[in-house]
C-alpha cells in the first residue's frame, strides 16, 4: 500500500491550483477524508460486534 503511495506521488496543492473550478477543491477534501471515515466506520462496527459477543456469553 505504501508502494502505491509513493508511486502515484500526489501532489494536492498543485491539482487544487490547476483545477478548473472551486468545486474541485470539495472533492479533493472529500477524497482525502473517504478513507480515514471508512476505517472509523469499520472499527466501530468491530468493537460493536464484539461487544454483543462478550454479553451474549
Amino acid at each position: 500500500m505504501i508502494l502505491i503511495t509513493i508511486l502515484q506521488d500526489i501532489n494536492i496543492e498543485d491539482k487544487i491550483k490547476n483545477a478548473p473550478d472551486s468545486n474541485y477543491e470539495i472533492g479533493v477534501f472529500i477524497g482525502s477524508m473517504l478513507p480515514f471515515v471508512i476505517l472509523v466506520a469499520i472499527a466501530y462496527l468491530i468493537y460493536r460486534y464484539n461487544k454483543n459477543r462478550i454479553n451474549k456469553d
